[in-house]
């Protein structure tokens, strides 16, 4: 009993050093007399996030970490000193101006926002996540490319990692409607401002090698199912134009299994093979579906063909050793060790070969493979 008078007692005297709000605030007190009643949640949202809170959230996900993945670990550096103010303008949207200069018209300051930062992070993410598609699936092509990039650190990706860093309470923000051509503002959107802030910190105050480990942590180690995003007007044909552009042999669709032909619920197995060698396997209610889907997945495999996690070379890793402080001050400091640049897939070729000039017109080899497949891409 005495140990819990003795806790509570620091606690209370560690609560009264800490700068904070008066609270209850004057405005609730005197709103019986005052003009405009007081809105607790409006004035909940104008207070800057509890000093703690931040702290906390920087140990949490290891913000200044500068120890980097397969390296032996370095002496933990201390935070900056104004670790609060910059985590304040971290989490503090463009959109939270407009909601202080309505309810708080007489604060002469005007708090910074994260609007630089979260350009700079949103171009590093998506810098760090298209290397890794591409060098992860070198065959896929670029339209693909793109949908996966904005499945790994889209928006909602952003605002997911969020609210898993508890964010919620923190991100100063206000919903804004669309207006003309202004951009309406949501929660996402803020979350995924507060997200992108954090990455460019991280690449501001560390490195790019600690900005790249910090995406790869938290978003390109998420697994994302890339086969619904390939979508094939004639996956048959497709594919006879993609075997014949590797050299092999001239693909053949085979019966494997077949049950209830007679019956109201047919099922069969097609197989397609090129020679020996089984391309891919499809099932349905019919035999043209079930060669379709056998097509389907042959081509499903080439693009999805995946490098291997631990032959992956990414490119940003050959600045791992400069520091973003100082990014061209010795070039000597660069280095290429550990990078072997990735091979070019042959269907990015093949899907990139043919433009509007083309559409309608007869055609063979590579660019019929181009017009005959027609990707569509699933928004993330």
């Amino acid at each position: 009993m005495a140990a819990l008078r003795a806790s509570s007692r620091r606690l209370l005297s560690t609560l009264s050093a800490m700068p904070h709000a008066p609270f209850p605030p004057p405005e609730a007190l005197s709103s019986a007399t005052a003009v405009k009643p007081f809105q607790a949640q409006v004035w909940a949202s104008l207070q800057p996030p509890p000093a703690s809170s931040l702290h906390a959230f920087a140990s949490r996900i290891r913000l200044f970490d500068p120890s980097l993945p397969g390296e032996p670990a370095k002496q933990s550096r201390q935070p900056p000193a104004n670790l609060p103010e910059i985590l304040t303008q971290a989490f503090t949207h463009q959109s939270f101006l407009k909601l202080l200069a309505e309810h708080a018209p007489e604060q002469s300051s005007v708090p910074r926002t994260n609007q630089e930062w979260e350009v700079l992070g949103n171009h590093l993410m998506g810098l760090f996540a298209a290397e890794f598609v591409h060098a992860s699936w070198p065959h896929l092509p670029t339209r693909i490319v793109k949908a996966a990039v904005s499945a790994y650190v889209g928006p909602q990706t952003c605002a997911d990692v969020a609210r898993e860093w508890g964010l919620g309470n923190m991100v100063r923000w206000t919903k804004i409607p669309k207006e003309g051509n202004q951009k309406a503002v949501n929660q996402q959107e803020a979350y995924a401002s507060a997200v992108r802030s954090i990455v460019a910190l991280t690449y501001q105050h560390l490195s790019i090698g600690h900005a790249r480990a910090l995406v790869h942590k938290y978003f390109l180690s998420r697994e994302v199912d890339l086969r619904p995003l390939i979508k094939f007007r004639n996956p048959t044909q497709a594919l006879q134009e993609t075997v014949k552009a590797f050299g092999r042999e001239k693909p053949v669709s085979r019966l494997l299994k077949e049950t209830g032909r007679y019956s109201i619920s047919p099922m069969y197995v097609v197989g397609v093979f090129s020679g020996e060698d089984k391309l891919g396997e499809g099932f349905g209610s019919s035999l043209r579906m079930a060669e379709f889907r056998a097509s389907e997945d042959a081509l499903r495999r080439l693009y999805l063909t995946k490098t291997p996690p631990h032959v992956l070379s990414l490119p940003t890793s050959t600045f791992d050793s400069t520091p973003s402080s100082e990014p061209f001050s010795d070039l000597s400091k660069w280095t290429t060790k550990g990078y072997t640049p990735g091979e070019l897939g042959e269907c990015e070729v093949l899907y990139g070969s043919s433009d509007k000039q083309m559409r309608g017109k007869p055609t063979t080899g590579r660019a019929a493979l181009a017009t005959a497949s027609e990707v569509s891409v699933t928004p993330a």
